[in-house]
């Protein structure tokens, strides 16, 4: 009888176990305790919410790690449309804070739509290139940008540039693996390339009061012309980035210590639970502690770099390639704008800043990933 027993648990475990992939699960957990300890000291009053959101975003990590990528692939376009669904909800009903209306007020709690669009844009491309022939057409790929602009211009409009950026690149790492041609691609770069040169040459003239970029609102014009000089508005639009640079250099190479950091505890930095999260890292624990983080993200994405090389199924390529390259750039992005190399678009620290949507969506990535590596080794050993 208890063999019996033990027999059934072993079972349930094994079939419980199976799809979580380890490499993945502790470098989630090491990133997640890292997350903790310094969220700690940033806004110790928000701990205990904090970890209900941990919570949270793990059992949603187990869960999305045992939906097959098949079965994933067949809710996809239910995932998509619901996004966007909820995306127009927001225009018409969606809470405003800060001058931006970027929020879902559901009674029980709140929801900021535009997060889920990070996982259904990659999602639903993924899906639709794998409904396509081998010879891709060119009206395929421009039904594939249609399908991702839909939701990036709802999100712009809200407006909220930083999110809709990360939305674009989840949805254009798709189209790049899926082989858009480069002739596609050319113009975009070269817009990019020549954007920046002329803002090195002409920053000081384009960022006078009476000059008016097209298609940015001025607050946005602001940020970049903050970013090329912080010192011309240190009161106002270039704080943010003044304090968390002399945070990030006031912490050395071993920093001041835990909860020992000046522009943190002092309220000189701003948003120091959220989107400046590094800068606290960088002053509490110094450059060391900040390469420990970079350590970290390398190796969770050159995991999911080798789950998506390993895998031969062309949706579950194509998503896991698009998630890991998400990942690795909504921490670019972070980095650049904490440090003062990019303007700053309010876009959270992976796995690293307070937040409930964020985390929630980020651990449904990985359990995505997981999945997938499952559903491979699982086809090599048939």
């Amino acid at each position: 009888m208890n063999n019996s027993i033990l027999f059934k648990a072993r079972t349930v475990w094994q079939k419980f176990n199976a799809p979580i992939d380890r490499p993945l699960v502790f470098l989630t957990f090491a990133l997640l305790a890292y997350a903790s300890f310094v969220i700690a000291s940033a806004s110790p009053q928000r701990i205990n919410a904090h970890l209900a959101n941990l919570a949270v975003g793990l059992s949603c990590l187990f869960v999305a790690a045992h939906i097959t990528p098949q079965r994933l692939r067949n809710i996809t376009p239910s995932i998509y449309i619901a996004g966007v669904i909820l995306l127009l909800a927001v225009a018409l009903f969606g809470d405003i804070s800060k001058g931006a209306q970027r929020w879902l007020n559901l009674g029980f709690t709140r929801i900021q739509p535009s997060e889920i669009l990070k996982i259904a844009a990659p999602l639903m491309l993924a899906w639709f290139y794998f409904h396509r022939d081998e010879g891709l057409r060119h009206r395929d790929h421009l039904v594939a940008v249609c399908l991702l602009m839909l939701p990036v211009l709802l999100i712009a409009k809200q407006p909220d540039l930083g999110t809709g950026i990360l939305v674009f690149l989840s949805g254009f790492f798709v189209l790049f693996l899926a082989g858009i041609p480069w002739k596609w691609i050319s113009p975009l770069v070269i817009a990019i390339v020549g954007i920046i040169g002329v803002l090195l040459v002409s920053g000081d003239t384009l960022c006078q009061k009476d000059q008016v970029w097209p298609l940015l609102r001025d607050y946005q014009k602001h940020r970049v012309c903050t970013m090329l000089n912080p010192t011309s508005d240190p009161l106002g639009k270039g704080f943010h980035i003044i304090q968390a640079m002399i945070a990030i250099g006031s912490g050395g190479l071993w920093g001041k210590g835990w909860g020992m950091g000046s522009q943190t505890q002092l309220d000189f930095l701003p948003e120091r639970h959220t989107d400046f999260i590094f800068a606290v890292l960088a002053e509490e624990l110094g450059l060391v502690g900040a390469l420990v983080l970079l350590v970290i993200y390398i190796a969770l994405v050159l995991r999911g770099a080798s789950i998506a090389l390993h895998t031969k199924d062309r949706f579950g390529r194509y998503v896991a390639g698009s998630l890991t390259l998400s990942i690795f750039s909504y921490a670019f992005v972070n980095m650049g704008m904490v440090t003062g190399m990019l303007p700053v678009v309010g876009v959270p620290l992976p796995f690293m800043s307070y937040g409930g949507t964020a985390m929630v969506i980020l651990c449904i990535s990985l359990g995505i990933l997981m999945s997938i590596a499952h559903s491979q080794t699982a086809a090599r050993n048939d």
